[in-house]
């Protein structure tokens, strides 16, 4: 197997339709980027992954879906009106403007910026005479606070008053709510809301492919407790973060690391990131916060709404904590890519640099390659009804009687498709057909009746 190359999973991701500059042709608009059947149909596979096992497997968890846009006190409330900002900073000759925590990180990954404050890192940057990225200059402003919300307007009126934010976060969405779900729900403290949706971020700095974008989906879990449960529940949904990534994806253990924050944001009290090894090295796939009371109560202040629960067998009123799980759908997404992408040195029976995506098939947005084995005779006719069976049966499936067996089996490999299916002449009279696994690339005679059993067994 050879390393893994991002330009290379790039490359991979725009030819065969996973992702694609948005807008190329008019010069792509940057850190934006649209999904193609592949990626889209990939998307799905992960979101539904995650619903399944958080919200629908979970007694105690129920999911709801808010909106990108809400009233502009809320984001007054929770503070990202005032702090939801980066440290920027300019360059004095050529105007462009960067991350200051990112420029240091980029000479010296070593430096941990996270606790540092504004005068902090201008220090950093100028014990490591930092040149811009784009001019060269050593010429910098001071480095100031940006923040990333993106601005609209309701209506035709454009002024204070008419103010709307495309939401930063899904979290506040669940706050908000929390009086409404009391209400129409039996749900007793602890208990979690769910959702996934988009956001949007202003970022300053952003690249990486589709690891930092203006644009994302995340998919969040409040999970409401005691005060004086904290720490058990921290510990709960840190091992519930850890099963997602080693148990439901499949994916090594070794290959993540948790990275506690140093500086917490206004709301918290603890916070780690859960981080994957990428090629260029351990950067951050999921959050977990411990919240406090912050939200709930902040939004009974500035809204006059009780956000008080009742418990219903002690009769103690209190407002509950939240402990936060977060994942970035677009991170984890690239994660997969990149964690499955492989190049064959030739010594596991592919020809040297044939290119192998090892998706879990859970994620794979192909789960089936049917083939005839050449056009003649009935041959088509049986793969397409098979295409079509097993289609009825939720079963992602894609025919293909172009090219050679050897070249179909290849364009699958690319696309991560587990398992291929050649329909040949014996089939005419035993009905039944091969199946080829992709990784080890084994091949097993099974009865056409039998596939889709088979197949919902593996995948």
């Amino acid at each position: 197997m050879s390393a893994k190359n991002m330009e290379n999973v790039v490359n991979l991701a725009k030819r065969r339709g996973f992702v694609y500059p948005s807008s190329e042709i008019y010069g792509g608009l940057g850190s934006v980027y649209d999904y193609g059947p592949l990626g889209v149909q990939m998307l799905r596979n992960i979101r539904d992954l995650w619903w399944q096992h958080f919200i629908i497997e979970k007694e105690d968890v129920i999911g709801i879906e808010s909106q990108i846009f809400m009233h502009p006190q809320t984001w007054v409330s929770s503070g990202h009106v005032g702090g939801f900002s980066d440290p920027l900073i300019e360059c004095k000759k050529c105007h462009n403007r960067f991350r200051a925590d990112h420029l240091i990180n980029d000479l010296d990954k070593n430096i941990e910026t996270d606790g540092m404050d504004k005068k902090e890192m201008k220090a950093v940057l100028d014990k490591l005479s930092a040149k811009c990225p784009v001019c060269k200059s050593l010429s910098w402003d001071e480095i100031k606070d940006f923040n990333t919300m993106f601005k609209t307007s309701l209506g035709a009126t454009e002024d204070n008053s008419s103010v709307l934010y495309l939401r930063p976060e899904t979290a506040q969405g669940m706050f908000v709510l929390f009086k409404n779900i009391l209400s129409s729900t039996r749900l007793k403290v602890p208990f979690g809301v769910a959702q996934q949706g988009k956001a949007f971020r202003n970022e300053i700095t952003t690249g990486k492919f589709i690891f930092r974008t203006l644009e994302f989906e995340q998919m969040e879990l409040q999970y409401f407790i005691k005060e004086s449960d904290w720490q058990n529940q921290f510990e709960r949904w840190r091992k519930e973060i850890e099963v997602w990534y080693t148990e439901i994806l499949g994916l090594d253990k070794k290959k993540f690391l948790w990275k506690p924050h140093k500086k917490l944001a206004h709301y918290a009290k603890a916070a780690e990131d859960y981080t994957y090894e990428f090629s260029w090295g351990f950067d951050e796939v999921s959050g977990l916060h411990y919240r406090t009371d912050f939200d709930l109560k902040t939004h009974q202040k500035n809204s006059g709404s009780d956000m008080a629960y009742l418990d219903p067998l002690t009769g103690e009123k209190f407002i509950p904590h939240d402990i936060e799980s977060t994942w970035g759908l677009n991170r984890n997404l690239l994660m997969l890519l990149e964690d499955a992408y492989d190049e064959s040195d030739g010594q596991d029976g592919r020809a040297v640099g044939e290119i192998t995506l090892h998706l879990n098939p859970k994620v794979a947005p192909v789960k089936v390659g049917v083939f005839p084995l050449v056009k003649k005779e009935r041959l088509p006719e049986i793969a397409q009804q098979i295409v079509s069976g097993l289609t009825k049966e939720g079963i992602a499936s894609f025919y293909d009687e172009s090219g050679s067996i050897g070249r179909r089996y290849r364009r699958q490999d690319e696309i991560g498709t587990p398992y291929c299916i050649t329909v040949d002449f014996d089939s005419l009279e035993d009905k039944a057909i091969t199946i080829r696994d992709r990784d080890t690339l084994k091949q097993e005679r099974i009865k056409i009746d039998e596939i889709g059993e088979w197949l919902k067994n593996k995948i």
